[in-house]
């Protein structure tokens, strides 16, 4: 019973990263296609729209336990991607913004660590995948 309690908890404190950040990239579009514009990215309010869809409904798998497996998978090579994306080479020529890049950085790889960790353990009983079984 504890290790599925502390599995809650986990999943719970991997995705409060990612439910926030999907309701605020879907709650200024506009704003959010102007970042991925910044990156050089086609098709930004495309990208925007499934970057914010992806993040909120994966952040909930990931609380609830559905699917959670391959969900983190997921989430951790969006982390990954994110961080070489978004963040490598950034702030170059201001050396706070490069050490907050750096920050982020560390914070996604950290974050796709926790999500294989979850991946290969599985989400606890206390989850929707857990009551399948």
């Amino acid at each position: 019973m504890p290790i599925d309690a502390a599995a809650l908890i986990a999943r719970f404190l991997l995705a409060v990263v990612f439910i926030p950040n999907g309701i605020m990239k879907l709650s200024d579009i506009a704003g959010t296609a102007g970042y991925f514009a910044g990156l050089g990215f086609p098709m930004t309010t495309a990208v925007a729209w499934g970057s914010g869809l992806f993040e909120l409904i994966a952040g909930i798998c990931i609380v609830a336990g559905f699917q959670t497996r391959i969900v983190a998978i997921l989430l951790a090579l969006f982390c990954i991607a994110a961080s070489v994306i978004g963040h490598i080479g950034q702030g170059a020529d201001d050396p706070a913004i490069a050490f907050l890049h750096m920050q982020a950085l560390l914070k996604d790889i950290g974050l796709a660590g926790g999500f294989l960790a979850l991946a290969l353990a599985g989400p606890g009983r206390f989850s929707i995948d857990g009551g399948r079984s």
